[in-house]
């Protein structure tokens, strides 16, 4: 109960500051205290209070926006994609890292984290404890991405559209993307949002390709509803014309769930999490992490 009470009185002060990565830092901070999390559902409500935001942010664009931003990037996304693959699997074989754990670790890098790790994790078969190895390394690089990209954006003087492009390719999983880019502006949440639901997509075909090469029979992947919704909205601007008074409140809640998002994902950052980053599946995960951020931000600044 008194975890409850602490998350009631923390969140409304969280959503008035709209910080995301505060919110994240909050939510570790009484989960750590507690030894606990505060929240049995909190996994499951957190993503759906992030996949209610994305769609909500489709109300800030519009098709025609969507296609375009899509279609000048796909190639880039393609190359960062594939490259992380085989850049991440040669680093793991170099450092002799099993090899379920070795595949999670690229996965997750390459395409969308912790989705791409749980997803994978029975297709590779892999052991219960190589998955929440691989979940907990991601969870900690997403934390640093949170709070050093917008800071080197800052220093680097990035446009809204190359911090976006960046975060939506350098960093893992889909929540820390949108609130990474979302301190950063709102046309990089924007941007970030689009190129990296379009990443996201790249794990049906390697679900496929890994299953086959593995053997693996009954393995699922489906588009997610959400990427779905997100378009439907974007395609609803741009044939209706909408009040102000919906955009707006519709941004103002995209905000709002966002930091309830990222604080019910620090919920998720017990000791026992901490405890488990070790091992060289973590040394695999920074060494490819170290090499693919700069190399994409350097790239992007190049094109630019």
């Amino acid at each position: 109960m008194f975890g409850y009470s602490l998350v009631a009185l923390a969140l409304p002060v969280l959503i008035y500051v709209g910080n995301p990565a505060v919110a994240l830092l909050v939510g570790g901070a009484i989960t750590l205290g507690l030894n606990r999390s505060p929240l049995r559902f909190g996994v499951s409500a957190g993503a759906y209070l992030l996949q209610t935001a994305i769609v909500l942010l489709g109300l800030r664009l519009n098709i025609d926006t969507l296609w375009q931003l899509s279609a000048e990037y796909s190639w880039g996304v393609a190359i960062y994609v594939l490259l992380t693959l085989a850049l991440g699997l040669a680093i793991g074989r170099c450092l002799n890292v099993e090899a379920p754990s070795s595949k999670l670790i690229t996965a997750g890098t390459a395409i969308c984290g912790g989705t791409a790790i749980a997803t994978l994790g029975p297709v590779v078969h892999a052991q219960p404890q190589q998955i929440g190895i691989a979940l907990a390394t991601v969870f900690l690089l997403n934390v640093v991405a949170l709070f050093t990209f917008p800071l080197i954006g800052e220093a680097l003087d990035m446009t809204q559209r190359e911090f976006g492009l960046w975060s939506a390719l350098a960093i893992h999983d889909t929540s820390s993307v949108v609130a990474t880019a979302a301190i950063y502006g709102d046309e990089a949440a924007d941007v970030a949002t689009t190129i990296k639901l379009g990443r996201t997509l790249w794990l049906i075909p390697l679900v496929f390709v890994v299953s086959l090469m593995e053997r693996s029979e009954g393995a699922r992947v489906r588009v997610p509803g959400f990427i779905v919704l997100f378009i439907a909205t974007a395609g609803l601007a741009s044939l209706v014309t909408l009040p102000a008074l919906i955009t707006e409140t519709a941004s103002m809640l995209s905000k709002a769930f966002l930091v309830g998002a990222l604080f019910l994902v620090g919920t998720q950052l017990t000791r026992e999490t901490i405890r488990s980053i070790k091992g060289r599946a973590l040394g695999q995960a920074l060494i490819l992490w170290v090499v693919v951020v700069p190399l994409t931000l350097a790239a992007i600044m190049l094109i630019s």
